[in-house]
């Protein structure tokens, strides 16, 4: 059966009565299809419907679930909008794909975001959440108190379902971060299941796992590994490149070395070959491979001052972390410096 055929004969029969909200819509193909259908099923009626108020909050449908290049299209229709709101939405979405783009730095996107004046309280909530997202991207996590104490005021002004649940999402995803580089793991794992639990989108769960795995490091191997390979087992099913890329060679590869379970593991990254190598106890091969590598992240100075036992360069690798507002992972230099 195509169900793609299905939609407009479903939307039709009942946009006759009543305006859908994407909410409803996901409910109802809900009762039918599975979860990548509906996904699929949606982001076709976000892309045709006529209104003016899907059109708007189909591009948040089409950004939380990775659907970049229909967003793109849907943008350019909101530009078109004869409505203003549709054409500020337009402009907020439109940042955030050039965000994607690397087009502006964190302090540019941040004045276009500020110049917006929002006359609905979704969007005003949603440029809250993205002047913190320019933070974040510059690692400076602790301007999510600025977005907890008007959080109450933003939140509670939205109607649409579907909006503030991808807003609680987005939330979540920004505590998380913010708890575990603060090393509250308890709060931090509370709210990385507060977002699984809300998200459909198969690349969020992996991301989400992939980071719970490491808040492990300190912890467990196999907790920490559980959600590695929970990662890595929905990259593959939704063939996520990327992501199957960089668990293989990075995450995986990187706390087997930490648990000095190194084994026959494999990587295509240098810092983290050295880092195995490390695990293994050939110091001498790590110092080697870390030769050609720019020491320019705090993870790969930590691992040529781990395997030179070199205090001063733990040191500048704690800082490194410091900087970036990291206070979990500063304690990789801080312990191997206790250890020496």
């Amino acid at each position: 059966m195509n169900y793609a055929n299905l939609l407009p004969e479903l939307v039709t029969s009942i946009s006759d009565k009543t305006e859908l909200t994407i909410g409803q819509v996901i409910l109802m193909l809900s009762q039918e299809h599975n979860d990548q259908e509906v996904l699929d099923l949606t982001r076709k009626f976000c892309l045709q419907s006529s209104s003016s108020e899907i059109q708007k909050k189909g591009m948040e449908f089409l950004y939380i679930n990775g659907f970049y290049e229909d967003l793109q299209q849907l943008i350019v229709k909101n530009q078109k909008s004869d409505h203003s709101s549709n054409r500020n939405w337009a402009e907020v979405y439109q940042i955030m794909m050039d965000r994607r783009a690397k087009r502006y730095s964190s302090g540019e996107m941040r004045l276009r975001l500020r110049e917006i004046n929002p006359s609905d309280p979704e969007l005003k909530c949603l440029i809250e959440l993205l002047i913190v997202d320019t933070y974040y991207s510059q690692q400076d996590f602790s301007k999510i108190g600025n977005l907890m104490d008007k959080q109450h005021e933003l939140f509670d002004a939205i109607q649409d379902n579907f909006m503030l649940s991808s807003f609680n999402l987005r939330l979540y995803q920004k505590l998380f971060i913010y708890y575990w580089k603060r090393n509250e793991l308890i709060m931090a794992r509370k709210y990385a299941f507060r977002a699984l639990n809300q998200s459909n989108s198969p690349a969020t769960k992996a991301s989400i796992h992939v980071n719970l795995g490491l808040t492990y490091t300190f912890d467990t191997y196999y907790q920490g590994m559980y959600h590695l390979k929970e990662a890595l087992k929905i990259a593959n099913d939704f063939k996520l490149d990327k992501l199957i890329y960089a668990i293989n060679n990075f995450n995986i590869p990187f706390l087997a070395a930490h648990f000095r379970r190194p084994g026959d593991m494999r990587t295509n990254d240098v810092s983290e070959q050295a880092h195995l190598e490390i695990a293994k106890g050939n110091n001498e091969k790590a110092i080697e491979l870390l030769s050609d590598v720019d020491l320019n992240s705090p993870f790969k100075k930590y691992y040529m001052g781990l395997a030179k036992r070199d205090k001063n360069l733990l040191s500048e690798a704690c800082n490194m972390f410091v900087e970036r507002s990291d206070y979990f992972f500063c304690r990789l230099p801080i312990n191997a410096i206790k250890n020496l």
